[in-house]
């Protein structure tokens, strides 16, 4: 999983979101050192899709327009706590081995 995808999952295990919303959350939520473009995005996105991942809804009513709306599939929740897992192991490691402080 790259981590694009790790974010755009994330951003996406509360809530429902469309691609800008996705982006903003991204951004919002790693304090601007995450920028995810809209071809990653997008490029992401598919083959999320593909994956099995995501699916697409039609969002909120009240969206008014046609936005694209996209939530966690089953298999998507299940990839997500995989890497996040991953994530946790590595940072287990790292503290080990003294490159992060061990937290108590």
């Amino acid at each position: 999983m790259t981590t694009s995808e790790f974010h755009i999952l994330l951003s996406l295990a509360d809530e429902d979101r469309h691609g800008y919303a996705i982006m903003r959350e991204v951004d919002l939520r790693s304090v601007g050192q995450v920028k995810i473009g809209p071809g990653t995005l997008y490029g992401a996105i598919q083959r999320m899709l593909d994956n099995g991942w995501l699916e697409e809804t039609d969002g909120p009513e009240e969206a008014g327009e046609r936005r694209r709306y996209y939530r966690l599939t089953t298999e998507g929740r299940e990839a997500l706590s995989t890497e996040a897992t991953r994530l946790q192991q590595m940072v287990k490691l790292a503290q080990r081995k003294k490159i992060l402080p061990a937290r108590g």
